[in-house]
């Protein structure tokens, strides 16, 4: 986090409210909160962490970088 009104931190934060908005609260009507919930954590474990394409990883998921990396080190030793 960097300084107070930073516009890179807030930024960040709106692009990640704005996919989360558009693939889980807006989907549907939720009955409760505890079902958004559950949602909303299942969305950013199974797709957000996991399926996001990452510049930093070279456009590769974290489990194919992951994936990638595990079989360098199985051929290094």
């Amino acid at each position: 986090m960097g300084r107070v009104g930073a516009a890179g931190d807030n930024a960040a934060m709106e692009s990640f409210f704005s996919l989360l908005q558009n693939n889980v609260l807006d989907r549907k009507p939720w009955a409760t909160r505890g079902e958004l919930r559950i949602a909303i954590v299942t969305w950013i474990e199974r797709t957000y962490h996991r399926r996001r394409r990452q510049s930093r990883l070279g456009r590769l998921t974290p489990v194919e970088f992951e994936a990638m990396m595990n079989t360098q080190v199985v051929l290094a030793a």
